[in-house]
């Protein structure tokens, strides 16, 4: 199997040199997203945790949808959090909601020192595509 690199129209514009996701066969891995506006990656961040959640997530799904998949496609996520202890719980909060019931990927939740354009949070994914 060869991968496929991929940029996504209309996905943020990476901060860093790196493809939004790569296809290699039925699996996807995604680049963790920041909680930045595709429409305008320089306008400042949404305030609090919940709200950059909100947009990390919204920006995975353009990465996903680019490929043909939904979030109900992920099997696995990590998240980093910039203010564990004061987060954690709010982000867990709203996390769910993202899913269909009874389907929450397998997940990594670590704090980190910091994160590109001072961000709370950010998410990477793993998908997988059935044939």
């Amino acid at each position: 199997m060869t991968p496929d690199y991929l940029m996504i129209p209309g996905a943020p514009t990476p901060v860093a040199p790196f493809s939004h996701c790569v296809r290699v066969g039925p699996w996807v891995f995604v680049t963790g997203q920041m909680p930045t506006f595709p429409e305008d990656d320089s306008a400042p961040l949404p305030e609090g945790v919940e709200a950059q959640t909100r947009q990390v997530m919204a920006n995975l799904e353009i990465v996903l949808g680019g490929v043909g998949l939904t979030l109900a496609h992920v099997v696995q996520a990590r998240v980093y959090l910039t203010e564990f202890q004061r987060d954690y719980a709010a982000m867990n909060a709203i996390w769910p909601g993202f899913f269909p019931a009874g389907k929450l990927p397998a997940r990594t939740c670590v704090g980190v020192t910091g994160l590109a354009r001072d961000a709370l949070v950010e998410v990477d994914l793993v998908a997988f595509q059935e044939s």
